[in-house]
């Protein structure tokens, strides 16, 4: 019990610095990091991969992250870098929540992370994807998903199909920086990302009750 406190402990003073670091450092803007990567060819892109992976462990916003790639290095390179950054940074997150705090949580809630946990059973991949695309905060989904009994492989596979479409218009609004970035955060485009993502989360509503349904036993 001892360690698994030590543990918590541990993960919560590396939240509590990585929190301070993003009140304090500010994400470099297009042109500093556009200078930096002319210069480095590959080796860069393997080093902006890493930083967005970095930077995801703590709570940095991924929008802000993938507006930033696309306006740096354009649509597709930008969207590999952030669904390959992304999935690296959720994974990180991940293995240090179940390392450092799974223990403590399932001591302080055991009942309730057992429901959780049959809950899930099954039904990893297809949680993991719905939870990626709805407006919760990646870093506390990342997290979150650390502390339950998912496994890492559907939590990696659902991570890296889940941030996909979030991405791809994230980008696009960077690389686009101007007009289509107008577009975006205009009324009828934030009605439209709106439609886009109720459409989403509905079908995966549905998805889930008729996994529930089906895996429900008879009378």
């Amino acid at each position: 019990m001892a360690r698994a406190g030590v543990r918590a402990a541990v993960l919560v003073a590396l939240l509590a610095a990585a929190v301070g670091v993003v009140l304090v450092v500010d994400l470099p803007d297009a042109d500093t990091v556009r200078a930096w990567l002319a210069g480095t060819g590959p080796v860069g892109l393997l080093v902006v991969t890493l930083g967005v992976a970095a930077a995801l462990v703590a709570p940095v916003p991924r929008t802000a992250v993938s507006l930033l790639l696309g306006a740096v290095l354009g649509f597709w390179t930008g969207l590999v870098v952030a669904v390959v950054g992304g999935t690296l940074g959720g994974l990180a997150a991940f293995g240090l929540s179940r390392a450092l705090g799974r223990d403590a949580v399932t001591r302080l809630a055991g009942r309730r992370l057992a429901a959780v946990d049959r809950a899930l059973a099954g039904r990893s991949l297809g949680a993991v994807v719905l939870a990626r695309l709805s407006p919760l905060s990646y870093t506390l989904v990342s997290y979150a998903a650390g502390v339950t009994g998912v496994r890492l492989r559907p939590y990696a596979v659902g991570t890296a199909l889940g941030i996909v479409p979030g991405s791809a218009l994230h980008v696009a609004a960077g690389a686009s920086a101007g007009r289509l970035l107008g577009w975006v955060t205009s009324p009828g485009g934030l009605l439209v990302e709106g439609a886009v993502l109720l459409l989403a989360v509905a079908g995966g509503v549905a998805w889930w009750r008729r996994g529930r349904s089906r895996s429900a036993p008879g009378p």
